[in-house]
């Protein structure tokens, strides 16, 4: 049986989905859930989130890149053999991070022309497009998963729809403006097209021994992050734009009539609204911890300690909400970790 796999995704750029994957990450790893974060985006930005600028330096030093998940696929790009184990970093004890390279970017062409020659049951094909969700899953069982969560860049390309293809679930997340609700229309398509190419394919596999992704890649929820707050409401220009998001995601992503009078705060299909935390950020980032791990210590004091608790009560019910919807409940029981604060 694979271990779920979550996918964060949204056409548009600029949503807050790395830090949502970031913070998801730590918020189920403190809820007893054992995760594997995967960045699958060229940019690292994900990666960047965790690792210092030492580590990093010393990650991508090497041209081979032994330690990221283009190192991984490099055997398959080459034409030499399949993937390799790809390494973990170990953030905690139930929280890995797999991580992005730039030069995954390089990886796209052998995407893009494989995909085609999956229907010719080519078998070199069949090992490119499934590379990533064999990757993630063998890194899976080694740690013992109960999930892996997978930060994707914002676009329609190849890498992105073998990322996606590889995923069980996605969540899409969306920011209070025009240009998110025109990805989300690009988005539903997308997806169901990509789930049906790859159902004909899996007829074409001639490796029966070859484990393959299933290709559900079921949304089942919307998110909506950064929208700015004016006493407890979100600012005037941005509800115009959140009042469309029920409708919009109703029929392009789940192809049904929207309900009448919905919206965001009563809709099942949105999983979260949740508010911009400016001043945590950059305390957050410059620390590296998530806004809600954030201590006087870190310069969370006065007004910060109120948004630090807030923070951490909105994550949590967020990650309760997606552990419900995939149909999953913590290995361990949830614990306070000093280690992790």
């Amino acid at each position: 049986m694979s271990i779920p796999v979550i996918a964060f995704f949204n056409n548009k750029g600029g949503v807050g989905k790395t830090s949502m994957v970031y913070h998801l990450a730590w918020m189920f790893s403190e809820r007893g859930f054992r995760v594997i974060a995967a960045d699958l985006d060229p940019q690292c930005n994900l990666t960047a989130s965790f690792l210092d600028e030492d580590r990093l330096e010393e990650v991508m030093s090497c041209d081979e890149r032994p330690l990221t998940v283009f190192g991984a696929v490099q055997p398959l790009k080459r034409g030499t053999s399949d993937i390799y184990d790809v390494h973990v970093e170990n953030i905690h004890d139930r929280l890995g991070l797999i991580l992005g390279d730039m030069a995954l970017s390089t990886f796209e062409d052998d995407l893009s022309e494989v995909w085609p020659k999956c229907l010719a049951g080519e078998e070199r094909a069949f090992r490119i497009t499934s590379a990533f969700w064999r990757l993630v899953q063998k890194a899976g069982e080694k740690r013992e998963a109960d999930m892996i969560l997978l930060d994707l860049g914002p676009n329609l390309g190849a890498i992105n729809r073998v990322a996606l293809i590889a995923s069980d679930f996605v969540v899409i997340p969306l920011g209070p403006d025009l240009f998110s609700l025109q990805g989300l229309r690009n988005l539903g398509p997308a997806l169901r097209t990509w789930r049906d190419g790859w159902i004909k394919r899996l007829g074409e596999n001639p490796i029966k021994e070859l484990p393959l992704p299933r290709g559900t890649i079921q949304p089942i929820g919307y998110m909506v992050l950064r929208h700015s707050i004016r006493l407890d409401r979100p600012v005037k220009a941005f509800e115009r734009w959140m009042a469309k998001m029920p409708s919009t995601y109703a029929e392009a992503v789940m192809q049904c009539d929207p309900v009448a009078g919905a919206t965001v705060d009563n809709d099942p299909n949105c999983i979260a609204k949740l508010k911009d935390y400016r001043s945590l950020m950059p305390l957050a980032q410059e620390v590296r911890k998530p806004m809600f791990f954030l201590k006087a210590a870190d310069g969370a004091i006065g007004a910060h300690t109120y948004a630090v608790n807030e923070a951490y009560k909105d994550f949590e019910i967020v990650a309760n909400k997606i552990a419900n919807k995939i149909g999953i409940k913590a290995s361990s029981s949830p614990e306070m970790d000093s280690t992790m604060r």
